[in-house]
């Protein structure tokens, strides 16, 4: 080996270690977030959840008893997670929302109740009142790893939704 790339290597991957290694949980595997690696599902309680993540943004509760914590991690994070808590006060799933298989699942004519609920809070809300639209978007990360704003428009008068759009983020 050149003793160029030794003397690097050997001053290089000593600093940067911890960093990689402060990603990983204890088997080795990445982490998506930092407290995703103290939880489990069927065994972690809804306070667990809180320990580990943090006060939640919003809570959703149905009328059968099982909740759902929102975490989202925006507005300049690409991220919001969504903790499902059984009726049995345990950790049945959880997922990052912000997918492009999840916007897919926005449709016409659905209520933004139910979209807020699928997707979290918005990163921003604007009102088109010419138009009678209100456009939310939220930042993601696209399967290419660029930044992207996927856009929910909706009927101000109804609430309900009338298409989605993808904006590109330049600059960044």
């Amino acid at each position: 080996m050149n003793p160029w790339v030794r003397r690097v290597l050997t001053v290089v991957v000593p600093f940067f270690a911890p960093f990689f290694i402060a990603a990983c949980d204890q088997n080795g595997n990445f982490v998506q977030e930092a407290g995703l690696e103290k939880l489990n599902r069927g065994v972690s309680s809804e306070a667990d959840v809180r320990n580990a993540m943090g006060e939640p943004d919003t809570v959703w509760e149905k009328e059968d008893g099982e909740r759902t914590l929102e975490y989202p991690k925006g507005p300049a994070g690409a991220r919001t997670w969504m903790f499902y808590i059984g009726k049995d006060g345990k950790l049945s799933d959880y997922k990052q929302v912000l997918t492009e298989e999840n916007f897919a699942r926005i449709k016409v004519g659905m209520r933004k109740e139910e979209v807020r609920q699928m997707l979290g809070r918005p990163r921003t809300v604007v009102q088109f009142k010419r138009k009678n639209e209100e456009v939310w978007d939220w930042r993601y990360t696209q399967s290419d790893a660029s930044q992207a704003f996927f856009n929910v428009h909706m009927d101000i008068t109804s609430g309900l939704v009338t298409g989605t759009s993808v904006s590109q983020m330049y600059g960044h």
